[in-house]
């Protein structure tokens, strides 16, 4: 398998099961990033990040330092900010994840979901999303050992799991559409 950029990021990395977790914990060994890293490991500027916490898409950092949660938050924008508008990127994180600058109200960690996100993605890579029903069972596959904080946890998870990847293929039907497109202005 060859590398591709991990989805939000600038990282080049074999897709596959566990890709985020083994990019993630080794920089969280020693408390968290500072805004430079974030910008740095997702190709923002500063003051884009600076908005998000502004627009409270997410929770200000503490004594100057992201956490994972965090940046797997500003990742899961990243990623949607060229397929949705930001107020429906917000809609969507909100719907699993409540009053979106407040941890506590969370039905899953930004992180976990950012993990399922990418392993679903490694799931599909061989056969593609558009076979029938395979999105369903790569969500089914990756999520299987979530344990719900209560009946709608589960199935909201599994929602927006289903539109994150069906908005990040969008986005590489699109890339590759205009790829063709600047080959043909070529000839």
């Amino acid at each position: 398998m060859g590398l591709q950029t991990l989805p939000g990021t600038t990282v080049e990395t074999a897709l596959t099961p566990g890709a985020a977790d083994r990019l993630l914990t080794p920089m969280f060994l020693s408390g968290g990033l500072v805004l430079s890293q974030v910008a740095q490991l997702t190709g923002l500027e500063g003051y884009i990040i600076q908005n998000w916490i502004k627009r409270k898409f997410l929770a200000p950092p503490q004594h100057k330092r992201y956490t994972r949660r965090q940046l797997c938050r500003v990742l899961s924008i990243n990623v949607l900010k060229d397929c949705f508008s930001l107020d429906h990127t917000a809609a969507l994180l909100g719907y699993i994840n409540g009053v979106l600058d407040d941890e506590s109200d969370d039905l899953i960690d930004d992180s976990l979901l950012y993990a399922y996100f990418v392993d679903c993605l490694a799931a599909l890579s061989d056969v593609g999303q558009t076979e029938p029903g395979r999105v369903t069972q790569a969500i089914d596959e990756v999520t299987a050992g979530f344990q719900s904080p209560n009946p709608i946890a589960s199935r909201r998870l599994r929602l927006v799991l289903e539109i994150m990847l069906t908005a990040y293929e969008s986005l590489q039907v699109k890339q590759r559409a205009l790829a063709l497109f600047a080959q043909m202005e070529a000839e």
